[in-house]
């Protein structure tokens, strides 16, 4: 579908002053992560509305010190919506987004979706806000609603650290490995870790609901779908998301980029391994000195004591952290670098991201 059409153009009065909001799914973990982060930004807010199943209607969630209840999720709620911040899965976002769009509101939707369709942006806000602009998606009077995608979150966190280098010095090409938490398959695989890791300590059988291999104690591939080609779902996305984003969809000298995305027994922050080959040379001090001034990330790169991201630094937290900058040995000249990046799935990996897009809009 188009990321706007005519009939979607913005008149809504509220949104000369402070936007109409709804969350979509906000029951989930990233819903709740919305209230949280929007919460702590202080986004202005005229009017929320919080959406969710049948099951979950009628439910109660803080927002600061109110109660707001959850209204059941139908094609008629969007009604007056200014913005709506979606977290309920791709089969929902393809049915009703749409609809909250015909409705007159900018849809920024976390699922898989839209991110690949023509004509939708795909953004991280630190890495190419400007997409927003280039297709007249916003907030005010002069714009048009329509909807805006949050990339695939182990995506977001690698090009929120490798986007400082690649402005200096372009990246060539980029293998990348992924340590991937259990909030990115959401709420009931996190229960699932917890609950699995007390049976295995007590030497029960663990309960297999969400994957079909023991979470705890244990690394398995990525449980997206196999491809034909061997790679699956999930490092697919890294790829065409990247040159997405870059703006490398036909371009002849895009980054080639290869992912392996594996699951690993740790609760909310993904964790990523990536080397980088530039076009040209790239020091490790001038690499430590570009993350340590770009937006969005922070270094912990102590060598001497053997000090590293990890993904208990970054759970909780906007940043993502990056460390274990160091030449890559096997590349002459100066133009490969190794890196270790840590970030946290639900926040800057889902949540933060679409809130800061949010921000773009009402900027």
């Amino acid at each position: 579908m188009p990321a706007s059409s005519p009939a979607s153009s913005v008149s809504s009065s509220s949104r000369q002053s402070a936007p109409h909001v709804a969350i979509v799914g906000a029951t989930g973990a990233v819903g709740e992560e919305f209230l949280r982060v929007l919460k702590q930004r202080n986004f202005p807010i005229g009017k929320l509305t919080l959406l969710a199943s049948a099951r979950s209607a009628g439910k109660t969630l803080k927002f600061g010190d109110d109660e707001i209840t959850c209204e059941e999720l139908t094609e008629d709620s969007f009604k007056g919506v200014d913005l709506a911040l979606f977290s309920a899965g791709g089969s929902i976002s393809k049915k009703l987004g749409p609809a909250a769009v015909d409705a007159g509101a900018v849809v920024v939707d976390n699922s898989s979706a839209f991110r690949m369709t023509q004509g939708v942006p795909l953004v991280v806000p630190e890495v190419n806000p400007g997409a927003i602009a280039e297709a007249n998606i916003g907030l005010g009077s002069d714009n048009v609603a329509g909807i805006i995608a949050n990339p695939n979150c182990s995506t977001i966190i690698m090009l929120v650290a490798i986007n400082p280098l690649h402005q200096a010095v372009p990246v060539k090409r980029m293998i990348v490995s992924t340590y991937q938490a259990a909030s990115g398959a959401g709420a009931a695989a996190m229960r699932e870790l917890e609950q699995q890791t007390r049976e295995a300590l007590e030497g029960e059988v663990t309960t297999k609901d969400i994957f079909p291999f023991q979470y705890a104690f244990n690394l398995f591939s990525h449980n997206s779908p196999m491809q034909p080609n061997g790679y699956n779902q999930e490092e697919l996305k890294m790829v065409h998301e990247t040159h997405k984003i870059l703006g490398q969809v036909e371009d002849a000298d895009k980054m080639a980029v290869s992912a392996t995305c594996i699951r690993v027994p740790v609760m909310r922050a993904h964790a990523e391994s990536i080397n980088l080959t530039f076009d040209g040379t790239m020091t490790e001090d001038q690499a430590r000195d570009l993350i340590a001034a770009a937006p969005g990330v922070s270094l912990i790169d102590d060598r001497d004591n053997n000090r590293f991201p990890t993904p208990l630094d970054a759970q909780h937290q906007d940043d993502c952290y990056v460390g274990r900058i160091r030449r890559d040995l096997s590349q002459p000249e100066g133009v490969g670098l190794d890196l270790f990046v840590c970030g946290d799935q639900v926040r800057k990996g889902a949540a933060l991201n679409a809130v800061q897009i949010a921000e773009l809009l009402v900027k």
